[in-house]
């Protein structure tokens, strides 16, 4: 759309863009330089990741590994061993395709705007701004929630491993809530006073996601019962109550396809990642293949080491949500070997909880410059001495405080936040490939890139899409039937409420504050 296209009202803010807020030497390689002018942006951040570090944020964030064992009880529950192996199979290869479209949409356009912005410059015209609108509400609520409810993974995980120290411990919900509390507190302090070192904490973190799968893996395989490869990979289980093992098996595919979804956290630190629009393509099809296969060996070492399921789900540890717990300490019969067994997952996953607040913190700022949230001008202020956004990260810390409270009252209410995570930003996933496919559908001319899906995009895009709906529509699956108010999953009415707001926020006021990203961009420089 032409300049001379934007309402009157809104051309003085297209005039007045943020001012540049760092030194030269920060603001990237000529290509990145190029890319923010195309978008019609200044250089407000400070572009500190290279390769690897991104990779590792990336990686970090997805924390494959860490999810499988945490949510291991779900997928037992639902398909089984059999199940499990055949799911992350099903899952890895249907968010490969998810990747490299999203990859390739990144090479284009290189912003922390991410899907909103993407949808806002390839949707077709007539419904291109309020779905931008939507997409930017989309991801906002699942970074938010995906915060909480990794740090409620970590939160009640070490209440579990409390249980085994301390039998007469009683467990209560609101020790969780803390807990969780405590450690986006600390995240928060890593991504404000530490934030220059945001970049080599990662690289650490990547460190322990990496070598952490083997000091788990090792013991496992070398002291565990072991289970006989024909149970293994053909035994499915169905004790969730579904009508059809089929069924059982796709709610079985949630916990795995919330251990591989996320990957446009990278895209959301785009312009704080030196040659951007190269990078960014690579950290992300980097990190899969690294996760899928570090989550594979572990799905299948817990798959072989778990003898008796049964016994493991009635264990202490299985009982609170967590059989990893006594995966572990069936192998080692040790409290010290299990306490560090099970502190290593969640380190990694604390890490995960830093990089989302980055991530989420980033999401919501860029959405502000375009007038996309209330008090949009405060928000996406960056804060001159530490080069970030601090307004938008004190925001995911206020709502972050908040959500776990919720646990206090209704631990279903709160477990449905993971699902509302999932499920938002693999709709957002859904409008921005779908916008691509209709532009190539369409035969229009898709903008320079430097990494291509060549004449195979189409049918990639396509596949990716067929993919994701069924995923989408799960995640509103509770794991057990028949339903109670305790087993109900609520994300659906947490996504419809988030849908709802976001419409009529849109309708009342939105639309006539809101600067779609489309507007600004300037491809024939």
């Amino acid at each position: 759309m032409a300049k001379e296209d934007v309402p009157i009202e809104l051309v003085s803010e297209l005039d007045s863009p943020f001012p540049p807020q760092v030194a030269e030497k920060w603001q990237g390689t000529e290509a990145d330089k190029r890319d923010m002018l195309v978008i019609g942006r200044t250089q407000q951040l400070r572009r500190n990741f290279h390769l690897i570090s991104i990779m590792g944020f990336g990686a970090t964030l997805i924390c494959t590994w860490e999810i499988n064992i945490t949510t291991f009880g779900i997928g037992l529950t639902n398909g089984g061993t059999a199940g499990l192996i055949y799911g992350f199979i099903v899952v890895a290869s249907g968010y490969s395709l998810v990747y490299a479209s999203i990859a390739e949409l990144a090479s284009m356009s290189p912003t922390a705007g991410g899907q909103y912005h993407w949808i806002s410059e390839f949707s077709p015209a007539f419904c291109q701004k309020y779905l931008s609108y939507l997409s930017g509400w989309l991801c906002f609520t699942g970074w938010q929630a995906s915060i909480s409810a990794i740090a409620f993974l970590v939160g009640n995980s070490v209440q579990t491993l409390i249980l085994y120290h301390d039998a007469a411990y009683g467990y209560q919900r609101w020790h969780g809530s803390l807990l969780t509390i405590a450690i986006v507190v600390s995240s928060f302090f890593f991504n404000t006073v530490l934030a220059k070192k945001l970049p080599l904490v990662e690289g650490l973190v990547l460190l322990i996601h990496i070598c952490g799968v083997f000091a788990v893996a090792i013991p496992l395989w070398a002291l565990s019962p072991r289970k006989p490869a024909s149970a293994v990979f053909t035994e499915f289980t169905n004790n969730g109550g579904w009508p059809t093992m089929g069924l059982s098996f796709w709610v079985g595919l949630m916990p795995l396809s919330g251990s591989l979804g996320g990957i446009d956290c990278v895209v959301h630190m785009s312009e704080e990642v030196k040659d951007a629009s190269r990078t960014i393509p690579r950290a992300m099809l980097f990190s899969l293949p690294l996760n899928a296969s570090l989550g594979f060996l572990m799905i299948i070492t817990l798959c072989f080491c778990t003898a008796d399921v049964d016994a493991v789900l009635s264990s202490p540890g299985g009982m609170a949500g967590f059989p990893f717990v006594q995966i572990f300490y069936d192998a080692t019969g040790s409290l010290a070997a299990t306490t560090i067994m099970v502190l290593l997952p969640l380190i990694s996953l604390v890490g995960s909880v830093i990089a989302e607040i980055a991530t989420a913190s980033r999401q919501i700022w860029s959405f502000a410059r375009d007038g996309g949230v209330p008090f949009s001008r405060q928000v996406a202020s960056v804060n001159p001495r530490w080069a970030i956004p601090l307004n938008a990260v004190v925001i995911s810390l206020i709502i972050n405080l908040l959500l776990p409270l919720i646990s206090i009252g209704n631990t279903a209410a709160f477990n449905a936040i993971g699902s509302l995570g999932g499920v938002a930003i693999n709709t957002s996933y859904i409008l921005c490939i779908g916008s691509l496919l209709i532009k190539r559908l369409r035969g229009h001319k898709l903008p320079d890139r430097r990494w291509s899906l060549g004449k195979f995009g189409g049918i990639i895009n396509a596949i990716a899409l067929c993919y994701l709906f069924p995923i989408a529509i799960f995640q509103f699956f509770p794991p057990v039937i028949p339903v109670t108010p305790a087993s109900m999953n609520w994300g659906s009415l947490m996504f419809g409420s988030m849908l709802t707001f976001s419409t009529v926020y849109y309708i009342v006021y939105g639309r006539k504050v809101y600067i779609p990203p489309v507007y600004r961009v300037k491809r024939n420089i």
